[in-house]
C-alpha cells in the first residue's frame, strides 16, 4: 500500500474531501505536524506522497517558526528527488521557496469563493478537471512568484500565479479544492479572528457561499487530485 503523508500545519487545515479520494487510489494516509514533529526523517523524505496542507503563517516567517527552514528543506530534497509534492496554499507557497522564487505579502487578503482562469498549461493539466466558471475556496494574504522551470497553471485577476507544475512531480495550488462545507465550519472557528478584522467577509457569507459551491467543487477537486495520481505512473 503506498503511503501518503500530509503536512499539517494547524489542526483543522487537513486532508478533508481529499482523504477519501487517496484511499481510493490505495493510499494509506497519515499526518505530520510541523510545528512539533521531526520533518528530517527518512520517512518523510522516501514516502510515496507528501501533501503540504495550508496554514495561517507565512512561507517567509522562519526567524518566527523556525520548523518552516526543516519543511522547505524536506521539499527541496523530494522536488530534487522528482519524489511527489502536491502543495495547497502555504503548502503551495513553501514549494515556490524551495524552487527558489520569492514569496511575500500581496498587499490585501483572497478570501472567498470564486473562479480561476487556466492557462494553456493548466488547460493540458489535471486541472483541466475544473469546469469552467466553478467556485473554489481562496483563503490567502501572500503570493508568491512563479518560480523558474515551473510551468504557469492558474490564475485570478488579483493573484497572477494561482498554481504551477514541475514536470508530473510536482504540483502547488494556492487555492483550496479539498475543503467541504462541513469542514469549513472549523476553519470559521479557527479563523475568526482574520475573518473578524477582514473587511467585507463574514462568517455568515462564507457558509452561505460552502453551502452553495462546495458540493460542485469538491468532486472536481478529487478528479483534479486523482488525474494527477495517475499522471504520476503515467
Amino acid at each position: 500500500m503506498p503511503s501518503a503523508i500530509a503536512i499539517r500545519h494547524v489542526a483543522f487545515e487537513d486532508l478533508d474531501a481529499f482523504a477519501p479520494a487517496l484511499a481510493a487510489r490505495g493510499y494509506k494516509a497519515s499526518y505530520r505536524d510541523a510545528p512539533t514533529d521531526d520533518l528530517g526523517t527518512a520517512e518523510l523524505v522516501d514516502c510515496d506522497l507528501l501533501v503540504v496542507l495550508g496554514g495561517p503563517v507565512g512561507a517567509y516567517e522562519e526567524d518566527r517558526y523556525p520548523f518552516l527552514k526543516s519543511e522547505i528543506v524536506l521539499i527541496e530534497k523530494r522536488l530534487k528527488a522528482s519524489r511527489p509534492v502536491f502543495g495547497i496554499c502555504l503548502g503551495a507557497q513553501l514549494m515556490a521557496r524551495a524552487l527558489g522564487a520569492k514569496v511575500y505579502a500581496a498587499g490585501f487578503k483572497e478570501i472567498s469563493w470564486s473562479g480561476v482562469s487556466l492557462s494553456a498549461g493548466g488547460r493540458a493539466s489535471p486541472l483541466a478537471k475544473l469546469a469552467p466558471g466553478v467556485r473554489v475556496l481562496h483563503w490567502h494574504g501572500d503570493t508568491f512568484d512563479l518560480p523558474s522551470g515551473a510551468t504557469h497553471l492558474a490564475s485570478t485577476p488579483r493573484t497572477p500565479n494561482q498554481a504551477f507544475a514541475v514536470g508530473r512531480h510536482a504540483l502547488a495550488l494556492q487555492f483550496h479544492l479539498e475543503v467541504s462545507a462541513a469542514g469549513l465550519e472549523r476553519w470559521l472557528v479557527g479563523h475568526a479572528v482574520e475573518i473578524a478584522t477582514t473587511p467585507r467577509v463574514t462568517v455568515p457569507r462564507l457558509r452561505a457561499d460552502a453551502a452553495r459551491f462546495a458540493a460542485e467543487t469538491v468532486p472536481q477537486g478529487r478528479a483534479v487530485l486523482d488525474a494527477w495520481l495517475a499522471g504520476l505512473n503515467g
